[in-house]
């Protein structure tokens, strides 16, 4: 009886765990904190410093720490061997000054603080180490992993996680003596040539016994199966790195790599993701609950002033070290704002430290709260910085603003240039009209002006902007913005101030093409409409149909559309297929 009792708590536990998170992150998502946040309050709320339903939070960051492998197998498997060495330069160049001259700033602000220098240097380092877990988090949400701002970002962590290694053996190298001990730590080469074995037995497993043992897996037709092996070959790696005294996350992602050009990366990734997504949550959760609020009152303002004064410290050498490798301000920013933190491995770090007795269980307790308010701060400095500073601060280095050069009206104006402006362009160029294009980005300016192509800094839902642009004036305005609202506003705009000026405008669904019908747009393109249709067309090349039927049945499609926007149809686009529908039964 006593058994079901406890089996039964233990439940409850878990679903109070669970339905917290899902409470808790959507709702925070909602006002825009992203829920990494969420979770961390979540953990804080459930912790033994909050209703206390949960006491035993090592054991839940040791289960948790999974969700950081994973995320890491995940972020390997999109690393291809090729583009890994292609980053070399950022992950040992920019990875290795970041790290170094972090380290030499902190390690005196510890000696200044009265600490001896084997307790600074140790203390400081696990906030050299940037959370891998909060910043793929945020990266993932935004995303921005596979963009050339976000790999840099990839590159540093990747160095920063190479870190725990070597600063693992610096610790139990400044533990001091035990004569009473009786059990020797090997000597550093033997250690050092576990490491290297363990990372050889993997690289040669990843080489040739991985893609083979998929194959076979894969002709089973079990689903199951593939599902048990992707999460074998994670842990395996994970607790063979953690063997030869490496970091299991650091594992996981060489497990990635190796699998990044096979064909089953996409299988791998999908049945990792619900694991990994899981997992990390549970992380983020227990990193909630482990923040001692006891021990945070009792050292208040000694933890604020050194969150505070680290976090300021790292992030302006962040900032630093991103301006010397040619950033820009922006991006710059926005990476000392991401990696301002400290990481996840520090409680690693912290936790051999104090074991071995580099650092005594104050330090410890205080480091970790320190480290833990960073990790939470983080997601609420970003969003401010988002929404009340960004703006007002847009990096303009080398962009050309419209409203500065009035002899820029061309008597074609694009208003977006992202992908679908980039395609549409090309047209009246190529027609030899003389072309005026403004964007907001001004990444994609810049990225515009390597290619030659001269691209203005405007906003297009401004009346003077427009103006500026000659959109008053112009014969034609491409309208490519994915923005539906500030389309039809800009449309409207348009039409009231030069009714003759035609519009091209980049419609996002039926709903936004009948808004702008109302606003008197001259023509817009449904950015799935035409794709669809032309993949309709492929489907009956595929069932033998000749190009004459192909090109009858699509003119009947689109046809049937201008019929149901020509009558104002309110329906969705079930309609159209109810239409196309009575037209092929009227034909039998």
């Amino acid at each position: 009886m006593a058994e079901e009792t406890q089996s039964a708590h233990s439940l409850l536990n878990v679903v109070v765990l669970i339905g917290t998170a899902v409470l808790a992150v959507p709702l925070f998502k909602k006002l825009g904190l992203g829920s990494v946040l969420g979770y961390l309050a979540a953990g804080l709320v459930l912790g033994p410093f909050g209703l206390k339903l949960f006491q035993d939070t090592q054991s839940i960051m040791h289960l948790a720490e999974l969700g950081v492998v994973m995320f890491l197998f995940v972020i390997g498997l999109e690393m291809k061997p090729a583009h890994l060495w292609g980053l070399r330069k950022q992950i040992f160049g920019m990875g290795s000054m970041q790290a170094l001259i972090l380290a030499s700033i902190l390690t005196l602000l510890g000696l200044l603080y009265g600490l001896p220098w084997q307790t600074a240097f140790v203390a400081i380092s696990g906030f050299v180490l940037s959370s891998t877990a909060i910043v793929m988090q945020i990266l993932g949400e935004r995303h921005e992993l596979a963009t050339p701002r976000g790999q840099k970002v990839v590159s540093i962590l990747l160095f920063e996680d190479l870190l725990i290694v070597p600063l693992l053996a610096i610790v139990a190298f400044l533990a001091p003596v035990d004569p009473n001990a009786v059990v020797q730590k090997p000597p550093v080469w033997q250690q050092l040539g576990t490491a290297l074995l363990s990372l050889g037995i993997l690289v040669a497993a990843g080489l040739w016994l991985l893609n083979p043992l998929f194959r076979i897996l894969a002709k089973s037709k079990a689903r199951e199966v593939m599902t048990g092996a992707a999460l074998f070959v994670v842990l395996g790696a994970a607790l063979l790195m953690e063997w030869g005294g490496i970091s299991m996350a650091m594992g996981a992602f060489t497990a990635g790599v190796l699998l990044s050009e096979s064909s089953f990366r996409h299988q791998l990734e999908t049945d990792i993701e619900p694991f990994r997504g899981l997992l990390l949550g549970l992380f983020f959760l227990g990193v909630g609950m482990s923040l001692n609020l006891e021990m945070v009152a009792e050292n208040l303002w000694m933890i604020l002033l050194g969150v505070l004064s680290l976090m300021t410290i790292k992030s302006s050498v962040v900032y630093l070290v991103a301006r010397l490798s040619k950033s820009n301000k922006t991006d710059a920013i926005d990476r000392a704002l991401l990696m301002s933190q400290g990481g996840e491995f520090a409680f690693v770090l912290y936790a051999a430290a104090a074991s071995q007795g580099v650092i005594d269980s104050t330090l410890h307790a205080n480091m970790t709260a320190i480290v833990v308010i960073s990790m939470a701060l983080t997601p609420i400095f970003i969003l401010i910085y988002q929404k009340f500073i960004r703006k007002k601060t847009v990096d303009l280095d080398g962009v050309d603003h419209i409203l500065d050069d009035e002899n820029s009206r061309g008597n074609v104006l694009i208003i977006g240039f992202g992908r679908m402006g980039q395609i549409a362009s090309q047209v009246p160029l190529a027609y030899g009209a003389t072309v005026t294009i403004i964007d907001n980005n001004p990444d994609t300016i810049r990225s515009a002006q390597k290619h030659g192509l001269k691209v203005y800094y405007g906003d297009g839902s401004r009346e003077d902007v427009l103006y500026a642009a000659g959109a008053y004036h112009a014969d034609c305005v491409m309208i490519c913005l994915d923005d539906s609202a500030v389309a039809t506003q800009i449309v409207r705009s348009i039409k009231h101030h030069s009714p003759t000026t035609k519009t091209v405008v980049r419609a996002s669904d039926h709903h936004h093409a009948f808004e702008l019908i109302e606003a008197e747009a001259d023509f817009f393109v449904r950015e799935t409409f035409e794709a669809a249709v032309d993949m309709g067309g492929k489907t009956l090349k595929a069932l033998g149909a000749d190009e004459e039927d192909v090109e009858k049945y699509n003119a009947q499609i689109r046809n049937t559309d201008k019929q149901k926007y020509a009558l104002e149809t309110k329906g969705d686009e079930f309609s159209a297929c109810e239409m196309a529908l009575k037209n092929a039964e009227g034909k039998r």
